[in-house]
């Protein structure tokens, strides 16, 4: 007789748990615009390109606050989006060519989904692996790289510059470099500020554009279980910031950094409102995509209802006293499920000793025994358990330089935002039991 299939156990997905989504406080939002015609003719209308002034205007606060930059954000280094996944590939119309930008730089592991972005937008096999360490990019590989690619590889001879409509707001960079430099995900590392002030250089020097996915950082607490104390500022500058300030500031308006923003991971997978930030030059440029200049703003009501979360101080207090403790005690309760069952079957913890943890992942590596992509069919097929096998998290296409690179059979990633908090020691003690 067949054994009843297990309960399934989803240690993969990368979103907010339901309970976590602030239905309330939204439901609240929604009526306090829609029952006011002055707020949802405007709110249910195009919209300005850029995006909601009031929303521009909190978000530039709200940054100011967390961030604390030398100078405060401004609303014209802002433009609303609708997502950090639809913000990219908008970035990517007006900010690159693929008859003209040379190369996509992508740390690896990197977020997978971000490649096919990447190919859409014209650059398949132009995506180039660059290694993370202990500080998260090494950027002495990525100037070696960067040297090779401007002396004339074979390969970039048939790229001719100028396939595009020239615009006033419209600049194509001759590379791309994509990273999420605070809690990475999958390895959830944190770049640090050596390297960060090292790529911003770099950049201006070959004329490329970072484009930062900083989707993770307001998630961060204390790396010591029983820390209460959660920070609520910013424990590493962004690279946008960096940018603005750095030997000067950018050497031209565009700049050589672009944030990448999400309400996502804080309110909802399903919020699909995020923001670009930028130089103002910058900034105006992903505003004026043909998408956004035939539609007006993207996601231009729910805007509205995230200015009400942010204006009234909802979200900062949400962020501040329900999401940091609860991720952290999710996150705490999988690294104390891995060390009493995976730790024991070689297992390990990919991090570094820093005080402080974040975001949404754990990412492991294997004994030399295992393979990641076996072991996640099996975890599948036997135990009615979903990981992330490491394989996934290649830079599609990148068959070069394997030597530099870590062989990503060897790692898996698990995501504690997800499941319900009871099946994070469940799983984990599957996934044990299939090692052994």
């Amino acid at each position: 007789m067949t054994a009843p299939a297990k309960p399934p156990i989803n240690l993969f997905r990368g979103w907010p748990n339901p309970s976590l989504h602030p239905t309330s406080a939204l439901q609240s939002a929604a009526t306090a615009i829609l029952c006011n015609q002055a707020l949802s003719t405007p709110a249910l209308g195009y919209g300005p390109d850029e995006g909601d002034p009031g929303l521009r205007n909190e978000i530039a606060k709200w940054l100011t606050s967390f961030y604390t930059p030398t100078q405060p954000v401004t609303a014209d280094r802002i433009c609303i989006t609708g997502g950090a996944s639809q913000n990219l590939a908008c970035v990517l119309q007006v900010f690159s060519d693929a008859g003209y930008t040379k190369r996509v730089w992508m740390v690896e592991p990197t977020y997978y989904l971000a490649c096919r972005i990447f190919d859409d937008a014209g650059f398949s096999k132009r995506m180039k692996a660059v290694p993370e360490d202990l500080e998260g990019i090494d950027v002495d590989f990525l100037e070696r790289e960067l040297e090779k690619c401007e002396s004339g590889e074979p390969d970039m001879h048939h790229l001719q510059p100028g396939t595009k409509t020239p615009r006033p707001w419209r600049k194509a960079y001759k590379h791309l470099i994509y990273a999420v430099p605070t809690f990475s995900n999958p390895s959830g590392r944190i770049m640090s500020q050596r390297r960060r002030e090292q790529l911003v250089r770099l950049a201006r020097k070959f004329d490329a554009l970072i484009i930062t996915d900083d989707v993770y950082d307001f998630l961060q607490w204390r790396s010591q279980p029983g820390k209460a104390d959660h920070p609520t500022r910013a424990i590493a500058p962004r690279l946008v910031d960096i940018d603005r300030f750095l030997d000067g500031g950018p050497e031209d308006e565009f700049g050589n950094v672009v944030s990448n923003g999400s309400f996502s991971k804080l309110i909802g997978a399903g919020c699909r409102v995020g923001w670009a930030e930028g130089t103002a030059k910058f900034a105006y440029g992903v505003s004026q995509t043909g998408s956004s200049r035939s539609g007006g703003a993207p996601s231009q009501l729910t805007s509205t209802f995230v200015r009400e979360l942010l204006s009234s101080g909802f979200l900062q207090e949400y962020i501040d006293n329900t999401l940091r403790p609860i991720y952290a005690r999710r996150h705490h309760t999988l690294l104390a499920a891995i060390s009493d069952n995976l730790s024991k079957v070689g297992v390990q913890v990919v991090k570094d000793d820093r005080e402080f943890s974040g975001g949404y992942f754990v990412w492991l590596a294997l004994p030399p025994r295992e393979k990641a992509s076996r072991l996640a069919a099996r975890a599948k097929a036997e135990e009615n358990l979903l990981i992330g096998e490491g394989t996934m998290f290649q830079v599609e296409g990148d068959v070069s330089n394997h030597g530099a690179r870590h062989d990503l059979e060897q790692y898996i990633r698990l995501c504690f935002a997800y499941e319900e908090e009871g099946n994070l020691a469940e799983g984990v003690q599957r996934l044990a039991n299939l090692i052994r």
